[in-house]
């Protein structure tokens, strides 16, 4: 039996779920989301949590077993309380700044880059971090990792975009010579 799998998906107040011809959806107070469920994996309801069974032992319904009920917690906690992502502009005279919903960034380029923020993904700036919000996990992710991309912290000074988590191991540079 998987590990993750066999843990019941707790559902709070205010959350449906409806898992029906091969599609789990899921609403609650901070929107909506739909992923393909896969169809060797079996729900049930007991109160209010989830239970989730595979109908056989092969390798593929043992993945699929762990990997449904780890999108459908994602997908629970996503639209009841939310996910956030931060990043850390490190760099002299880096910025970034919020306009709807492009995020405008100055990375010591020869121009300002704009990154339009998906549907579903919000953003906000203090200082030199970057707070990315939003009810999809993976969609969140994929956004923070291409903000990262843009300009990727160098080992040297540390400039660069970088999670806030993220710790960047430093080179020595060039040592003169005396």
């Amino acid at each position: 039996m998987s590990r993750i799998g066999k843990k019941p998906v707790v559902i709070p107040k205010g959350v449906t779920v409806n898992i029906k011809d091969g599609l789990m959806t899921v609403k609650g107070p901070k929107g909506e989301l739909a992923r393909p469920f896969p169809v060797d994996v079996a729900a049930s309801t007991e109160g209010d949590k989830l239970v989730l069974t595979r109908t056989g032992e092969s390798r593929t319904e043992r993945t699929n077993h762990g990997m449904a009920r780890a999108h459908l917690a994602n997908m629970v906690k996503g639209v009841s309380d939310g996910w956030t992502r931060e990043l850390e502009i490190n760099g002299v005279g880096y910025r970034a700044e919020v306009k709807g919903d492009v995020l405008n960034l100055v990375l010591g380029y020869s121009h300002p880059i704009d990154y339009k923020l998906p549907k579903g993904v919000g953003a906000k700036v203090d200082k030199n971090r970057i707070i990315l919000s939003g009810a999809d996990k993976d969609q969140l992710g994929q956004s923070a990792s291409e903000l990262r991309k843009l300009r990727k912290p160098e080992p040297y000074k540390g400039k660069g975009v970088k999670y806030v988590e993220e710790v960047i191991r430093r080179k020595a540079g060039k040592s003169g010579a005396s």
